[in-house]
C-alpha cells in the first residue's frame, strides 16, 4: 500500500475513523467484543432488577439491593423477552425454550467472552505479524464467531437442563435458586469437577493459546472458524461446571455471574491448580452444608 493510500486526510472525521478501524483489525475486534460484553451485562442487569421486583422478600441473594436500583429503560421486545424468562415454572413451548437459550447465551457472552480476550488478542498479534509479511489473514471476528458458536450450543444444553430441573419444581420462577438436594447436587458436581483431570487438561489448553493458534494457523475462514470452535470447547471444559452454580444461587443472580466471570479470567491467567482446588473445596463444603440444612 502506497503512502498516498495511507493518507486519509481527504476524508471527513467519520471516514478517517472508519478507515483507521479497517487498517487495525485488532482495534475493531476489541471494540466489538467490548461493546458486546457491555450490552450483555446491561441486559442481564435489567433482567436481574426485573426478577427481584417480581419475587417476594428474601427470594434470592441480592434482591434487597436490586430492588433499590432504578429500573433501566427497556424497549418492548426486551420486556416480552424478560416475561418469558421470568415466567413461573414449568415452562412449555418453543418460544419459551428459545428465550431460555438466548438468556444463557447472553450470560455466556457476559461472563466467558472477557476471559477469552487474551486468546483473541494473541490471534490478533499473530495476524499483525502475518500481515506485515504480506501473507493473507482471516479477520479475528471469524475466530470470535467460532468461539461463540460453541457457547451457543452449550446454551441449548443449559436451557434444556433448566427446563428439566424446573419441570419438577413445585412453584416459583424458572430463575429462582434451586434449593435442597437438587441444589446440593449441582454444587457437588461443580466442586468435584474442579479436581478432575479433564478440568486441568482444558485449563492447560487455555493457559497457552499462542502455541495452539500458531500451530494451527490458516488463511482459510472455515479453518479459523473451526479453530474458534475448538478454543470454545476448551473454555467450555474449563467453566461449564461452574455454570451449574447458577442453579443453586438463581440463574439470574448478577452478583454470582460477575464473580464467576472474574474467577474464570483469574483461573485462565494463573498457573497451577490452587485456584481450581480452592474453589472446588468451597463448593463441596457448600453442597454438604445445603444437604444438612435440607435434611
Amino acid at each position: 500500500m502506497s503512502a498516498q493510500e495511507h493518507d486519509f486526510r481527504h476524508l471527513d472525521r467519520a471516514g478517517r475513523a472508519t478507515a483507521g478501524l479497517a487498517r487495525s483489525p485488532r482495534l475493531a475486534v476489541m471494540l466489538t467484543i467490548g461493546a458486546g460484553v457491555v450490552l450483555a451485562w446491561w441486559i442481564l442487569a435489567a433482567m436481574a432488577i426485573r426478577g427481584a421486583e417480581s419475587r417476594v422478600a428474601g427470594g434470592a441473594p441480592g434482591d434487597a439491593l436490586l430492588k433499590n436500583l432504578p429500573p433501566l429503560p427497556l424497549p418492548d421486545f426486551l420486556d416480552r423477552f424478560f416475561a418469558l424468562c421470568l415466567a413461573p415454572a414449568p415452562l412449555s413451548g418453543s418460544l419459551a425454550a428459545s428465550a431460555l437459550v438466548l438468556m444463557w447465551f447472553i450470560m455466556a457472552v457476559a461472563t466467558m467472552l472477557p476471559s477469552a480476550a487474551p486468546m483473541i488478542r494473541t490471534y490478533c498479534e499473530i495476524a499483525d505479524t502475518a500481515r506485515i509479511k504480506g501473507e493473507p489473514v482471516v479477520h479475528p471476528l471469524v475466530l470470535v464467531m467460532g468461539y461463540l458458536a460453541t457457547w451457543l450450543a452449550a446454551s441449548v444444553a443449559f436451557a434444556a437442563l433448566t427446563l428439566t430441573v424446573y419441570g419438577f419444581a413445585a412453584a416459583g420462577q424458572v430463575l429462582d435458586p434451586v434449593v435442597g438436594i437438587a441444589g446440593a447436587v449441582a454444587l457437588a458436581i461443580a466442586g468435584l469437577y474442579q479436581f478432575s483431570g479433564l478440568k486441568q487438561a482444558c485449563l492447560k489448553r487455555c493457559h497457552n493459546p499462542f502455541s495452539i493458534l500458531f500451530a494451527n494457523w490458516s488463511a482459510e475462514p472455515g479453518r479459523v472458524f473451526r479453530l474458534g470452535v475448538e478454543q470454545g470447547v476448551w473454555c467450555l471444559g474449563c467453566c461449564s461446571a461452574l455454570m451449574l452454580v447458577m442453579f443453586a444461587v438463581g440463574a439470574m443472580n448478577i452478583f454470582w455471574m460477575a464473580l464467576i466471570s472474574l474467577f474464570a479470567l483469574i483461573e485462565k491467567q494463573t498457573a497451577g491448580r490452587v485456584a481450581s482446588q480452592v474453589s472446588g473445596a468451597i463448593l463441596l463444603v457448600w453442597a454438604a452444608a445445603l444437604l444438612l440444612v435440607s435434611a
